[in-house]
């Protein structure tokens, strides 16, 4: 799929999804009322959906089930997060499944994931094949103009929704105490923006506040789930999970092989970022009961390993690990006994490790800290980019392509064919 069909599919299922909310409402108040959180007849959140399923998903239009409960499982997420980042920056619910049965902070509801299950079937049946059969009757010049037009609307409306629910506007002068010139006359229709997506907001939500909620400040290093903390865990599961896989491929296997995701140092990306993800996701209900954990383990874990596997073979042309020779496993990628291991690592985690784990990042000087934090920022930063270069150019290497540029030459010699297979045994490429 080309870059102009995914933004095509993205704005038409940002679009069509509008219609679908606008109806509904419509149906059920009898009055308009804009759903969208942009100022254009959009939700996004419909159209992140949609190409989250078309890539990831595409390969189960064969298996029914598979597809429509992994669809369920990413979409609903999807609308859990964005519900609280929405309510964290504008200070109120967009939506609210309360009052329906099996909910979960009124974000996500039974129902509501069984719907984005059907959607998801619906999508990659039938409604891709329609939409990029119509994207194809299009001239191309035509289709490319339009899609540029789109995207530069849908970057001014999307910053300046996002500084007016941050509350920025409230900072910024007048608009009659602007100075005048060109600085001026931009910081004019900044200033002009930012009032139309207020008015709009405020008529089609008018519980939304605009004004950010100043916080009590502390001196105490990463309290609760910030960012700091995240951050020191997603390092923290990224070194234990390299580690913990290395010990159980040497008993299951035989012998010592590299697990690491990175050319520097013994850390597996995935289980970190599983383990900051699950930290952000589940926060909130780490005290619930282990069941609960585990099921929602369970299915965030394989629903999330799924997606990595799918990630790393388009951008890298390479799959890191195969399942295929594990009973009930689905193409390979995932299989049940890890997905339960997915269940009983959740309960492991918020019931015996996170809470120490977490009252030793917080005992941390809060000057130290921070400049940990931010060194190990820079670290992971340099780390994953050398890395992907390393593992994009062992790819194009393996197929035969000569070097191109200082660069390829660089990693040519630093990270030949020789050290990539040491860090990387499992790697299968397949273009």
């Amino acid at each position: 799929m080309s870059f102009y069909q995914a933004v095509f599919l993205f704005f038409a299922y940002s679009f069509l999804g509008w219609v679908g909310e606008v109806s509904v409402t419509a149906a059920r108040s009898r009055r308009y009322q804009d759903r969208g959180v942009l100022n254009g007849p959009l939700c996004i959140l419909y159209g992140i959906g949609g190409l989250i399923i078309t890539f990831a998903l595409r390969e189960l239009r064969g298996g029914w089930f598979f597809l429509f409960l992994l669809s369920a499982v990413y979409a609903t997420v999807l609308e859990w997060v964005a519900g609280h980042i929405l309510e964290r920056t504008s200070h109120t619910r967009w939506w609210d499944y309360s009052d329906r049965p099996l909910n979960l902070d009124g974000y996500i509801c039974l129902g509501a994931s069984l719907l984005w299950g059907v959607l998801g079937v619906v999508l990659l049946h039938w409604g891709n094949p329609l939409l990029l059969a119509l994207f194809g009757l299009i001239p191309a010049t035509v289709r490319t103009a339009v899609l540029w037009v789109l995207l530069a609307l849908l970057a001014v409306d999307a910053v300046g929704t996002m500084l007016t629910m941050l509350g920025l506007r409230y900072r910024w002068p007048p608009a009659a105490a602007v100075q005048s010139g060109l600085a001026g006359l931009t910081l004019r229709g900044g200033l002009w923006i930012l009032d139309r997506v207020e008015r709009r907001m405020a008529k089609a939500h008018p519980a939304l506040t605009f004004q950010r909620p100043k916080r009590a400040r502390t001196t105490a290093f990463a309290v609760g789930c910030s960012f700091s903390k995240i951050f020191l865990l997603f390092v923290i599961g990224a070194f234990l999970g390299d580690i913990t896989e290395t010990i159980y491929c040497r008993i299951t296997a035989g012998y010592w092989m590299s697990r690491s995701s990175v050319v520097w140092g013994p850390f597996s990306i995935v289980w970190g970022l599983a383990l900051a993800l699950v930290t952000v996701l589940l926060y909130r209900y780490k005290d619930k009961s282990a069941s609960w954990l585990f099921v929602a383990g369970t299915l965030l874990g394989g629903a999330y390993e799924y997606l990595c596997s799918v990630f790393t073979e388009v951008v890298f042309g390479a799959v890191f690990w195969d399942y295929s020779a594990i009973p009930f496993n689905l193409g390979g990628r995932i299989n049940l006994l890890y997905c339960f291991f997915w269940g009983f690592a959740a309960i492991a985690w918020f019931k015996v490790c996170y809470p120490p784990l977490s009252r030793a990042i917080e005992r941390i000087p809060r000057r130290f800290g921070l400049v940990l934090t931010a060194g190990l920022c820079v670290f992971m930063a340099a780390n994953i980019t050398v890395s992907s270069l390393a593992l994009a150019r062992y790819n194009t290497r393996t197929e035969g392509l000569p070097a191109q540029s200082a660069l390829d030459t660089y990693l040519d010699e630093h990270y030949g064919d020789a050290r990539m297979q040491k860090i990387y045994p499992k790697a299968v490429h397949t273009g």
